[in-house]
């Protein structure tokens, strides 16, 4: 079905009612969050009340159950403005006040003051105006209407334009949900602000966390991003091992190194590539837990920040940079221009790589010893379990690394002995 308009002016008294009876619905799949702050909103309860026009509200009309349901192609902030303004329904904790003059008088109204004061400017208010434009017909032709539509007021943003084309998608949910779980985090440490992650920039930078684990490594976000999101040959098994890895790393990546903001990869550029090395370190069996190697890494991390930074700042003010600074200026050089493409991302990971990589230890590939080295153990002077001091018998008899495996120790005998089976368990990584 083509798309149909119908065109009709409704008051704020009206749209309100609908709004009451779960008619008009704010936040369908396609919308972006609030973006508007509490000047816009204020501007525009001022403009209202002084009688201006405002831009015409779009409506997508469909029927859901039996019921006229209206959803919210543009105009969410203004009609959100105005709910919020009165303390209409989930929004009366969130009222607000606005600067108005009534009359020869100047001061601050919030809704309830206004209703009291001037009967006048809340009946004009209530009988207030505002064009919509209700439109019916196939779900995506509305979808592209709402992303050439929303390009007054605070334009689109591409993460915004996004999530309009791919709602529905499992992926982007994924993504989504992964934002939420890391939210606190991601604010913390200044990886993204609140209204970076309000227009949709942390779902964004977690589809391509995502999708950078799913190729096994950088991506170029430019092209690779809209195809990834819109696949559906992932499904969700593999979606679902996706994102257990990206959280293992990001849980990794937090014990390593608890505050990044004093280097430079609190930056949701230089953040990706980070990420991206430990989830390979730790997909390679490096062991990332030891706290001493840990400290090292921040360390190394933060002095090449004030390197790189400080290089920077050299180059600003003209100053030549010596041979010695050339890591800091390769690696300057991926941060600079073409700073998502494939090649650069890959050129920034190498540089990392080859800072950490010599840091850790590799976990041992065998995990278990061999029944030989049961044996040899079990046939040494008078075996005793090494916890708790008491004799172990053949039937309660298991070899213990001394340091423990997920640590780094080896599967040796200079790293084995003999424990009983219940004391191993109890004594676990440590």
């Amino acid at each position: 079905m083509s798309m149909q308009s119908t065109y009709r002016e409704l008051t704020i008294n009206e749209l309100s009612l609908m709004f009451a009876k779960r008619q008009i619905h704010l936040d369908p799949g396609f919308q972006r969050r609030s973006v508007w702050t509490i000047s816009d909103r204020r501007h525009l309860i001022q403009s209202i009340v002084a009688g201006y026009p405002v831009p015409s509200i779009f409506l997508y009309r469909r029927n859901h159950h039996g019921s006229l349901i209206y959803d919210v192609i543009d105009g969410k902030q203004r009609l959100e403005t105005i709910f919020m303004f009165t303390g209409l329904g989930r929004f009366k904790r969130e009222r607000f006040d606005v600067r108005l003059k009534l009359g020869d008088r100047e001061a601050w109204y919030d809704w309830p003051t206004l209703r009291r004061q001037s009967i006048e400017t809340r009946t004009a208010f209530d009988s207030y105006k505002i064009q919509t434009v209700e439109v019916s017909g196939d779900l995506r032709e509305i979808v592209h209407l709402f992303v050439r539509i929303n390009s007054t007021g605070k334009r689109l943003t591409s993460a915004e334009k996004r999530n309009a084309d791919f709602y529905e998608s499992p992926f982007l949910k994924e993504a989504d949900r992964l934002v939420r779980k890391f939210h606190n985090y991601l604010l913390k440490q200044h990886i993204l602000s609140k209204a970076q992650i309000d227009r949709m920039r942390g779902t964004e930078l977690f589809a391509e966390l995502l999708m950078s684990v799913y190729k096994g490594g950088p991506i170029n976000k430019k092209v690779a991003l809209d195809r990834a999101i819109g696949n559906e040959t992932i499904n969700g098994n593999t979606l679902g091992r996706l994102s257990r890895e990206c959280v293992s790393a990001m849980n990794v990546l937090r014990r390593m190194i608890p505050d990044l903001r004093p280097t430079r990869f609190h930056n949701s550029t230089e953040f990706y590539t980070l990420f991206l090395l430990i989830w390979e370190l730790q997909k390679e069996g490096f062991v990332l837990t030891e706290k001493r190697r840990n400290r090292v890494a921040f360390e190394l991390l933060r002095k090449f920040s004030t390197g790189v930074d400080d290089l920077r700042e050299k180059l600003k003010n003209a100053i030549p940079a010596r041979s010695a600074h050339r890591l800091y200026a390769d690696y300057l050089l991926t941060v600079r221009a073409d700073t998502d493409s494939t090649a650069t991302r890959e050129r920034r990971a190498g540089i990392l790589r080859n800072l950490l990589f010599s840091l850790f230890n590799r976990k041992d590939k065998k995990r278990l010893f061999t029944s030989e080295q049961r044996r040899i153990i079990w046939n040494g002077d008078d075996p005793r379990c090494a916890k708790c001091g008491r004799p172990v018998t053949w039937d309660n008899y298991s070899v213990d690394h001394m340091k423990p495996h997920v640590k780094g120790g080896r599967t040796t005998l200079k790293n084995a002995q003999p424990m009983h089976r219940n004391c191993n368990s109890a004594k676990g990584a440590r």
